[in-house]
């Protein structure tokens, strides 16, 4: 029986999960010497920093939010880039939108450019959920969470493009009424969305 070596091992791992930093080896138990060695025969590649595919990997329009999350694995994609996942716009921000602790350190990324919002509390830490992209965790706002930061950051990504997310976000069943009265509450924008939300009633 074929036994399966460390290099298949590696660029199978690799071809599962899409995109691959080196300190997830040691859980399959291959020693990064194996990666280096992929990388100078030209059968794995260095995308960026401490991230690595095979050289065919074709990108989606999520892996610039997987590579911002592996980088920085506290951030929290937020705002267009949240809004973009849950499909709630058809724009694709050319940054990557994360939220970071109000105490934290603006994390340094070279790319994807990234734009940083701050928040603190249950601002930051309610209506976040987790999910799996191309093998890396990403922490994203839900719906309804994203709709609301979307009004409370009202001056960085607009307001027609806060209500247009309420609607949409509405229209296709992604948050309820509570939902959104609950995370209006947190980031203290309950008055200013209430006639918005009124009106879809």
């Amino acid at each position: 029986m074929h036994m399966e070596t460390q290099t298949e091992q590696l660029i199978r791992y690799v071809r599962e999960h899409g995109l691959v930093r080196p300190r997830e080896l040691a859980a399959i138990d291959i020693p990064r010497s194996v990666l280096k060695r992929l990388v100078d025969r030209g059968r794995l590649v260095r995308r960026m920093r401490g991230i690595y595919s095979v050289p065919d990997y074709d990108p989606t329009e999520n892996t610039d939010l997987a590579s911002v999350a592996s980088r920085a694995p506290k951030a929290i994609i937020c705002l267009l880039s949240a809004l973009r996942f849950h499909e709630l716009t058809t724009q694709n921000p050319f940054q990557v939108w994360i939220m970071i602790d109000r105490a934290g350190h603006r994390p340094v990324i070279d790319h994807p450019p990234i734009r940083v919002v701050y928040a603190s509390g249950r601002a930051l830490t309610e209506g976040v959920g987790g999910y799996t992209v191309e093998g890396i965790d990403l922490r994203v706002t839900s719906p309804g969470k994203t709709v609301t930061d979307c009004f409370r950051y009202r001056r960085l990504v607009g307001t027609d493009v806060a209500i247009e997310a309420l609607r949409d976000c509405w229209r296709q069943r992604k948050a309820t009424m509570d939902e959104f009265y609950h995370y209006a509450k947190i980031d203290r924008v309950a008055s200013f969305m209430r006639p918005y939300m009124e009106s879809l009633v």
